[in-house]
């Protein structure tokens, strides 16, 4: 890396002279930058030096725009070999969120202020996002500049929201009651196999990828436990769990170990040796399901007032854990977070308290505490 004096005449006669950066990037590319001013190629030329060193340099010459690197990123996460579901998201945040808003921008002139000012869009304004929608853009958004080495564009910002604001879930409205999950195992008590899904879904908090790409094999009815190895994408693939924590063993109870023995008599039977396939034996598709349960739910009246079914199927994974959550004198099996977190396979115990915590016990019991008080003083 240099700085040096460039000088020459033009085709009129006129002495001109320039200062010129000499250096080669961190992709082994020389680049030659021009300066009318010394000083102001010498603290180019120290930014440059350290950028370099930091494998945050961005080269004048990039000709580079944000939409281009979209599409050079989308094709690495296709390479990598993602699930289409998760390509399909990503592709959907480049079209409908980032190339309208950011696309133009040549990287080379990209700036921390482009990037906030991206990131305040997606939060506010005619065409602001969800809380949640907008989190998942900006994350994708970093993920690109971090393909290209160029992350330190959105050091330190996130998506915030406010915990205020946060969304509990509630018993009833988002967690279905034991009432509630007893009226619709009743009401599908004349047909074998969305009875043993309704108490496999309750009893277990698998997710439904995880339901649908069940096998058989994976089912230790002797043991009383089953084992989540694979997951069923939207489309039908079968692959594994989408982390290394989702791979767990849940314990199954005498009465649905039973209720599996029975279905596994009259399971139809395919390659893919499922628990819960269609008819032919091949893999069910959520939709399916839900439209499956819609009469179940209208029979058992878990209804919303107009007349649409009031829980999707991963309400059945959080009664799930509010059952694990909740203390043995109401009916729950008071486990502890840590062992809640692994039943439900999440990546973190954070995750765990962040979406239940406000479930566990808080630890005010008056009783309990007057008697550990005497206990301790006397």
């Amino acid at each position: 890396m240099s700085v040096r004096k460039r000088e020459w005449t033009t085709r009129l006669g006129e002495q001109r002279e320039a200062w010129i950066v000499d250096y080669t990037d961190g992709a082994g590319k020389r680049h030659i930058d021009t300066f009318e001013r010394k000083k102001d190629a010498d603290a180019y030329e120290a930014k440059v030096k350290v950028d370099v060193n930091a494998g945050t340099h961005i080269a004048h010459d990039t000709n580079l725009t944000v939409a281009s690197v979209a599409d050079k990123w989308i094709k690495g996460v296709e390479a990598e070999g993602r699930e289409r579901t998760t390509v399909r998201q990503y592709r959907q945040h480049i079209t409908h969120h980032i190339v309208p808003r950011i696309g133009a921008i040549r990287l080379s002139k990209l700036t921390r202020g482009h990037v906030e000012h991206f990131r305040d869009g997606l939060i506010s304004g005619d065409k602001k996002l969800s809380p949640a929608m907008a989190r998942k853009v900006f994350v994708s958004f970093k993920s690109m500049l971090r393909a290209v080495h160029c992350s330190h564009l959105a050091d330190n910002m996130r998506v915030g929201g406010s915990k205020r604001d946060k969304h509990k879930l509630e018993v009833g409205r988002d967690i279905p009651t034991t009432a509630e999950v007893k009226r619709l195992i009743e009401a599908a008590a004349d047909n074998p196999k969305l009875w043993t899904f309704l108490k496999v879904v309750a009893l277990t908090g698998l997710r439904s990828s995880e339901l649908l790409g069940l096998r058989w094999a994976d089912v230790d009815l002797r043991g009383g436990e089953l084992h989540v190895r694979q997951r069923a994408d939207r489309y039908g693939v079968i692959g594994p769990p989408k982390t290394d924590s989702s791979r767990r063993t849940v314990p199954l109870g005498p009465d649905l170990a039973l209720a599996l023995k029975q279905w596994k008599l009259a399971c139809p039977k395919g390659e893919a040796d499922l628990v819960f396939p269609t008819a032919t034996g091949t893999v069910d598709n959520y939709n399916n399901v839900l439209r499956s349960l819609e009469p179940i739910m209208k029979a058992a009246g878990v209804m919303t007032k107009g007349g649409e079914p009031k829980y999707a199927l991963h309400a059945f994974r959080h009664f799930f854990a509010s059952w694990c959550i909740n203390p043995k004198d109401r009916g729950g099996r008071e486990l502890t977070a840590k062992v809640v977190q692994t039943l439900l396979g999440h990546t973190s115990i954070t995750m765990t308290l962040d979406v239940y915590g406000h479930l566990f016990p808080s630890g005010n019991d008056r009783t309990e505490l007057a008697a550990s008080e005497k206990a301790l003083l006397g």
